[in-house]
C-alpha cells in the first residue's frame, strides 16, 4: 500500500544541514524550495527512481503555520540528521485507517506545479517519536524526483531504532514492505541511512 518517497534531514539553520549532506555524499543540492503553508523551505538530492533526499529547515523569513510545522521543528535542537522518512499512497484515507494514532490530519498542499495530500499531525511529531512514516498522495503526474539530476546517490538501507520495535514493526506490517527498511530495539529513537555513492557507502544519522 506504501512506497517509500523520501527522506527527510533536519537542520537549523538550512546552510549547514546543506553543507553536511553535501559533504558527506560529495555531490551538490538543487536550488532552494519553499513551502509557504508551512514557513520551511529545503534543497533536494535525487536517489534514483522516484526516491529522493530533502534537507529542510524553517525559513526565517517565512510566517509559520497555525499549528506546529510538520517534522516536528519547531522543537528541532542539534546537529543535522536524519528525522523523518515519507512514504506515497495512492489512496491516503485507506493508508490513513490502517496508520496508528497521532498519523494527523489532512493537508492539501502546492508548491509551483507539485500538488499532494500530506499527513501532518497537530502537535508537529509523527508516531513513534517520527519514526512512523509521514504519508503523502500526490496529486498528477508531477514529482520532485523526476526532475533532479541523476548524481549517483541511493539509499542502501535504512533502519529505525525505537524503544519500541516490536510495535513499531507490528504497525508498519500492514503498509510497507521494502528490503531495506529494518526495525531495531534502541534506547531512543533514531533514524539511521546507508547511502550508495559512485565511490563509496556512506552512513547518515
Amino acid at each position: 500500500m506504501l512506497t517509500f518517497d523520501h527522506l527527510a534531514i533536519s537542520c537549523d539553520p538550512l546552510k549547514p544541514g546543506v553543507a553536511h549532506v553535501e559533504e558527506a555524499l560529495g555531490v551538490r543540492l538543487s536550488p532552494e524550495g519553499k513551502h509557504p503553508h508551512m514557513g520551511t523551505h529545503n534543497r533536494l538530492l535525487s536517489l534514483g527512481g522516484g526516491e529522493y533526499l530533502e534537507v529542510i529547515a524553517i525559513d526565517p523569513d517565512a510566517p509559520g503555520p497555525d499549528q506546529p510545522r510538520w517534522f516536528d521543528l519547531d522543537r528541532f535542537d542539534g546537529p543535522p540528521r536524519v528525522t523523518n522518512w515519507i512514504c506515497r499512497c495512492d489512496d491516503l484515507q485507506a493508508a490513513m485507517a490502517l496508520a496508528p494514532d497521532g498519523i494527523g490530519k489532512v493537508w492539501d498542499l502546492e508548491r509551483a506545479d507539485f500538488r499532494w495530500r500530506m499527513t501532518i499531525p497537530e502537535d508537529g511529531c509523527l508516531p513513534f517519536d517520527g519514526c512512523f512514516p509521514a504519508l503523502i498522495e500526490w496529486q498528477g503526474a508531477a514529482h520532485p524526483a523526476k526532475r533532479l539530476p541523476d548524481a549517483g546517490v541511493r539509499l542502501k538501507e535504512m533502519v529505525l531504532y525505537h524503544p519500541e520495535a516490536d510495535a513499531l514493526r507490528a504497525a508498519l506490517a500492514p503498509l510497507i514492505s521494502d528490503d531495506r527498511i529494518a526495525v531495531r530495539q534502541g534506547d531512543q529513537p533514531e533514524i539511521r541511512a546507508l547511502f550508495s555513492t559512485r565511490s563509496d557507502d556512506i552512513d547518515l544519522w
